[in-house]
C-alpha cells in the first residue's frame, strides 16, 4: 500500500508540473495527454477515442447511452473503440484539482504487442464486449505508467524508451481483466472488429442516408447480427450512433466555423431544418440558436462543451445504469 501511495504521489507531482492550468495538455510524448480541472464541470459531449486513462485526484464520470461509469483516484478507464459520450468532472476543487492522464491506444500497436508477447487470441467473444470499462489499477500497471511519465523529465530518453514502456502498458491491459475486449477489437473477423469497421465507415459517411442492409453487407454481417453486436459494443443502435455524429459535427460547425443553423444541418445530412432542430434540442436540451448563443457568451477559459475530433483523454458523466468502484 505504501508503495502505491508513493507512486501516486510522484504521478501527481509530474502531472501538476506539466499541467498548471485548467484543461487538457499535450506532452512531448505523442498520444499522452494530461488533464487538470479545479472545479466540477457540466456534461460535455465528446468523441472518446481508444485510450487508457488514469485518475490521480478527484473524480469523473462518463455516460454511454444510458450507462454511467464513475471513476476516481486509482481507477483506470479503458475505451476500446471510438464512442460518442457525455463526460463530466464530478469532484474537483482549487486545493485538490482533478488530475489525470490519458494514453492513446493504437489498434495496430495493440496487434504488435499481442504477437510479440504471444497473447492468447481466443476466437470466442467475451460475454461483455462493451467499448468502455473501469477498474482498479494494479501495481504493475501503475509502475509502468510512472516510468512513462518520468520520461518527460529526461526528454533524451523519450524516442528509445517510450515504445518499450507503452508496449508494456498495452501488455498489462491485454492480460488484465478487460484484455479479452481489447483482443476482440484487434483480431480480424471477430464481431467487435467488424463493429469497429462499421464505426469507421459511419465516421467517414455520417452525412449520407444510412441503409442498414448496405452497412451490414459492407462489414460481412447479417442485419440482425449487426444490430445486436453494435449495441453490445456501443450501447446504441447504428442509427443513433450516426445521429450523434451528425449533431456533434453540426454543433462544431456552428460554433467554430460560424455556419448558420440551416447550413449546419444541411452540411451533416439533414434535409429538413425542423427535424434537425428537433433532434438537436432533444440531444443538447436547447434549440441550436439558444445553445450556440449561450456557448459564445461563455466566459473565456470556460469549457465550451464542443465535441473535439481527436480527444485521447476521455472526460466524463450521466444517468440510469451505473458502473462504480465506489460502493
Amino acid at each position: 500500500m505504501n508503495g502505491s501511495k508513493t507512486i501516486y504521489s510522484e504521478l501527481v507531482d509530474i502531472v501538476s508540473r506539466y499541467a498548471t492550468d485548467d484543461g487538457e495538455h499535450t506532452t512531448s510524448i505523442d498520444g499522452l495527454i494530461f488533464g487538470r480541472r479545479k472545479s466540477p464541470t457540466q456534461l460535455l459531449h465528446t468523441s472518446a477515442q481508444p485510450c487508457f486513462a488514469l485518475v490521480l485526484q478527484g473524480e469523473k464520470s462518463l455516460t454511454l447511452g444510458d450507462e454511467v461509469y464513475r471513476y476516481g483516484v486509482g481507477d483506470y478507464l479503458v475505451i476500446s473503440i471510438e464512442l460518442p459520450v457525455l463526460s463530466q468532472v464530478t469532484q474537483a476543487s482549487e486545493t485538490t484539482p482533478l488530475l489525470g492522464f490519458g494514453m492513446a491506444i493504437n489498434p495496430d500497436r495493440l496487434k504488435e504487442v499481442m504477437g510479440s508477447a504471444n497473447v492468447a487470441r481466443s476466437a470466442t467473444p467475451p460475454d461483455d464486449i462493451r467499448g468502455v470499462a473501469v477498474n482498479k489499477a494494479a501495481p504493475d500497471l501503475l509502475d509502468a505508467s510512472l516510468r512513462l511519465l518520468r520520461l518527460l523529465d529526461t526528454p533524451q530518453d523519450i524516442p528509445v524508451l517510450t515504445p518499450l514502456i507503452e508496449g508494456e502498458i498495452l501488455y498489462r491491459l491485454l492480460t488484465g481483466p478487460f484484455g479479452p475486449r481489447l483482443r476482440q477489437i484487434a483480431i480480424t473477423e471477430t464481431p467487435s472488429n467488424r463493429i469497429a469497421a462499421a464505426i469507421a465507415w459511419l465516421k467517414e459517411n455520417f452525412m449520407r442516408p444510412l441503409r442498414i442492409e448496405e452497412l451490414a453487407d459492407r462489414v460481412g454481417m447479417s442485419v440482425s447480427s449487426l444490430h445486436h453486436q453494435f449495441k453490445a459494443v456501443t450501447a446504441m443502435t447504428p442509427m443513433h450512433y450516426q445521429k450523434q455524429l451528425r449533431l456533434h459535427e453540426a454543433r462544431r460547425l456552428m460554433l467554430v466555423e460560424l455556419l448558420d443553423v440551416g447550413s449546419a444541418g444541411y452540411a451533416v445530412g439533414y434535409q429538413s431544418p425542423s427535424q434537425f432542430s428537433r433532434e438537436y434540442t432533444r440531444l443538447y436540451g436547447k434549440s441550436p440558436l439558444r445553445d450556440i448563443g449561450g456557448l459564445r457568451l461563455a466566459p473565456r477559459g470556460a469549457s465550451t462543451n464542443v465535441p473535439q475530433k481527436s480527444k485521447q483523454l476521455a472526460e466524463s458523466g450521466g444517468p440510469t445504469r451505473e458502473h462504480s468502484l465506489r460502493s
